[in-house]
């Protein structure tokens, strides 16, 4: 099978059947984005653990992300795997996946992602060559890094 097809299977088969779908409570935060160019939305809500007792920071551990949405299949798929990439990850892990995730989506298409860090992320290299699209790729990722400044904010107040 070419890289591309298999890409193109993964992104639908999340479309198809998407992972953490649906608002889940308990939740710290919740942040709601729309793409104004196509009408892509997503409500994001996220929970962190704080690690062995202390204060939410970067080293609390993302313990859960579900989210509601509607769009194109490259958005809501992205989110999909945005929710399996980063469960379980500590705040920092998540942000430093973010950071490769957006650097992908700006290669337009030129860029080496990392697999270890990307995971199923990588099926989206090929939309980085459409900028119409990134906007769609990242719709989620700028949910939940809305939704952890939140939840941390929350927790300095």
């Amino acid at each position: 099978m070419q890289l591309d097809a298999m890409y193109q299977e993964i992104i639908l088969d999340h479309y198809r059947n998407p992972h953490h779908k649906g608002l889940r409570d308990p939740h710290d935060a919740e942040a709601h984005h729309i793409n104004p160019t196509c009408g892509d939305e997503v409500t994001l809500r996220v929970r962190l653990a704080p690690e062995s007792g202390a204060e939410l920071d970067e080293k609390a551990i993302v313990s859960d992300v579900s989210y509601e949405g509607m769009g194109c299949s490259i958005s809501q798929a992205s989110t999909s795997v945005l929710t399996d990439l980063l469960i379980g990850k500590s705040v920092d892990e998540g942000m430093r996946t973010l950071d490769a995730f957006t650097e992908m989506m700006q290669s337009k298409g030129k860029g080496e992602p990392d697999e270890d860090v990307l995971e199923d992320a990588v099926a989206f290299v090929g939309v980085s060559k459409y900028p119409a699209r990134i906007k769609c790729a990242l719709l989620g990722w700028m949910a939940w890094k809305d939704a952890v400044s939140q939840s941390l904010d929350k927790e300095g107040a």
